[in-house]
């Protein structure tokens, strides 16, 4: 067994009367992110992250929409899952990098919050956990505030 690196993105749009929650963490805006469960970009980027380090193929492999278990569910609370299938492949995450693209809402005041979140979720040490956000200088449907795109990259090592 040796390391490996796996890639995430998702991408959801804004729309009215949704919570914003990304990483676990509630983001006061008027708008929120549509999606069959919560709509958590980050959490979904970083669960396909891991999935793709595993060459366990990406989250619509075990969540599906029609699931009633995964209609309005908390992606935190699906990651569960994720993590379990990691352990039983014996690996861990030692290493992640996530990314928030948004025009608004400005993220920096939760990234602390967001990081203990998805770093205790997962079981990856906080000092080796990183989130970071970013915006499109309002450049595209990003920059128009349309939607929030999340990245992720994790480094995953053998138990």
């Amino acid at each position: 067994m040796t390391n490996r690196i796996g890639q995430g993105i998702d991408v959801h749009p804004l729309v009215a009367n949704r919570p914003l929650i990304l990483g676990g963490v509630h983001i006061p805006f008027e708008k929120g992110l549509e999606g069959d469960t919560d709509g958590d970009v980050l959490t979904h980027a970083y669960m396909d992250a891991i999935l793709g380090a595993l060459a366990m193929g990406d989250l619509g492999t075990y969540f599906h929409a029609e699931d009633p278990d995964v209609k309005g569910a908390s992606s935190v609370a699906l990651m569960a899952r994720v993590v379990e299938m990691m352990a039983h492949a014996h690996y861990q995450v030692i290493s992640a990098d996530l990314t928030i693209v948004a025009q608004r809402p400005k993220v920096a005041p939760y990234i602390q919050a967001i990081r203990q979140n998805l770093s205790r979720a997962s079981g990856c040490p906080l000092d080796y956990f990183s989130v970071k956000a970013t915006t499109t200088d309002h450049l595209g449907a990003l920059g128009r505030e349309e939607g929030i795109l999340a990245l992720a990259t994790v480094l995953l090592a053998p138990v």
